[in-house]
């Protein structure tokens, strides 16, 4: 064998070794912005869970304030639509609208108590104002580590090569699930 031939098949033997590792660099990162991608899923499941969980809550709180304050028929209403809302929503950002419209519903719903003070006293629905903020809280650290996972797979996303990836996985950007407006303003305490 001849040198120029020898040194032919170096060079074919090293562009190989070079497309195995780049091969393998390109799989390495497909899975992983899959795995970030089911990650967001599975952390999404969990918001949904403890989401569920309060609208399974609502009814019974409802029923209980609903004796005490009969006269405040459009929270109860609205209360009613947020929950038909968030159980015909399809999409993560479908349920995170109407998850957020209900938020604000419920705040009216729980300062009623002020309004009644035997709803106070009320063993129900000092039991059920328990569960929902045990729910709340459950809500709140689901949401922490959804938006956490959204947070990584977005970076990824907008990273040089991640972009390529990920449109070449066929995964997308995925939304965070924020606190609306209305939350984000100052409570007004009047004595």
């Amino acid at each position: 064998m001849s040198n120029g031939v020898k040194i032919g098949l170096a060079i074919v033997g090293i562009i190989v070794v070079i497309g195995i590792m780049i091969g393998g660099w390109v799989i390495g990162q497909y899975n992983r912005v899959i795995a970030m991608d089911e990650q967001v899923k599975a952390q999404w499941a969990q918001v949904d869970n403890q989401l569920k969980r309060r609208y399974d809550l609502i009814p019974n709180l409802v029923e209980t304030v609903k004796g005490y304050a009969a006269h405040e028929k459009g929270i109860f209403e609205n209360i009613a639509q947020a929950r038909t809302q968030y159980f015909q929503a399809r999409t993560p950002a479908e349920k995170i609208e109407a998850s957020q419209q209900l938020e604000g519903v419920l705040s009216r719903l729980l300062v009623l108590r002020e309004t009644y003070p035997q709803l106070k006293a009320n063993e129900s629905f000092l039991k059920l104002q328990d569960s929902l903020e045990g729910t709340e809280n459950r809500i709140a650290v689901e949401r922490k580590r959804y938006n956490e996972a959204v947070q990584a797979l977005n970076a990824y996303r907008r990273s040089f090569m991640g972009r390529f990836i990920a449109a070449l996985a066929g995964v997308g950007e995925a939304k965070y699930f924020e606190t609306p407006a209305t939350e984000r303003e100052t409570p007004k305490v009047k004595f």
